[in-house]
């Protein structure tokens, strides 16, 4: 995996689909960063409700995907594929709190 989109594509929950609720996005340190968290749990629940992230190959595929079908602003388009975008530096899975870490370097 080398971005958050590669998460979306290979992590599922329980055999379902990916639930952007029990994902928060940390630091190296395991800080959580709260303004990317809110963003990648929005942008991950536009594609639960507007796309078919199977027939997505990259984040480019799902950005045409919702710029076709929603009436998003280019503004939040480009938003949406920085976080799609952004390296992943590591996952560390925290059963007690029920929750995912996606660990990036920002």
């Amino acid at each position: 995996m080398d971005n958050l989109f590669d998460v979306l594509k290979m992590v599922s929950f329980n055999h379902l689909g990916f639930d952007a609720s029990q994902v928060v996005i940390t630091d190296v340190a395991g800080k959580p960063n709260s303004l990317l968290t809110d963003l990648f749990r929005d942008v991950v629940n536009k594609i639960n409700l507007f796309i078919d992230l199977g027939a997505a190959h990259d984040a480019g595929d799902v950005l045409a995907s919702l710029q076709a079908h929603t009436p998003l602003p280019d503004d939040v388009l480009e938003e949406y594929g920085k976080i799609l975008r952004e390296p992943l530096v590591g996952i560390n899975f925290a059963p007690q709190k029920g929750q995912m870490e996606l660990l990036v370097n920002g």
